[in-house]
């Protein structure tokens, strides 16, 4: 089951920022480079990285409409991922990076 609030159409000047947890199995199945890949496709900024309670964590920013495909994304994850559930949350400001990055 996944989960989180809805996010805002994100229709302001700038970019849409948020910040996800991820839940289920999502460690040791290629999720980190299946959330760099789509979001490198879709021109966001920011990182993904392993957490130590077996989540993955995911700061991200752009524009609405590709945002919305990116969680579209997080919600199915890899062929070898189970979602069970994702937390979303509205960021002040986009993350600090220039690319997508895998953080360790």
């Amino acid at each position: 089951m996944t989960e989180g609030a809805r996010p805002g159409s994100g229709s302001g000047a700038g970019p849409v920022c948020r910040a996800y947890r991820v839940e289920g199995r999502v460690q040791m199945v290629g999720f980190r480079a299946f959330v760099r890949r789509h979001a490198r496709d879709l021109g966001l900024t920011g990182w993904v990285r392993n957490e130590p309670d077996g989540s993955v964590a995911v700061e991200a920013a752009g524009d609405a409409e590709s945002m919305r495909r990116f969680e579209e994304s997080l919600r199915q994850g890899p062929h070898a991922a189970r979602v069970e559930r994702l937390q979303v949350r509205e960021l002040p400001a986009p993350p600090a990076t220039a690319g997508f990055d895998v953080r360790f």
